[in-house]
């Protein structure tokens, strides 16, 4: 005998129920474990990129010679950076 006869029509719904349903939950899976790659290879791009340091360094830059314009006046920033431990401004500490 065969399983499908001796299965009732009711147990071969379900389990094509259930079949959809496995064959959903593995494409949802499969989804999110792309997603979460992709996110990953991002995360190690933004991380290891050479652009990004330079950036930060600029910004870093740019920020010291703001900070100096401020807290020392334009005559004394203009013709010097300040040093990376060095602050005058009032109120840092």
């Amino acid at each position: 005998m065969s399983s499908s006869s001796s299965s009732s029509p009711q147990e071969q719904l379900n389990m094509a129920e259930l079949n959809l349903d496995l064959d959903r939950m593995i494409e949802d899976i499969e989804n999110i474990s792309v997603q979460l790659t992709w996110m990953t290879y991002s995360m190690v791009v933004e991380r290891t990129s050479p652009e990004r340091g330079d950036a930060a360094r600029r910004l870093q830059d740019a920020y010291q010679r703001c900070r100096a314009a401020v807290c020392r006046g334009e005559d004394d920033a203009s013709g010097s950076n300040p040093e990376p431990g060095e602050d005058q401004c009032p109120g840092s500490g």
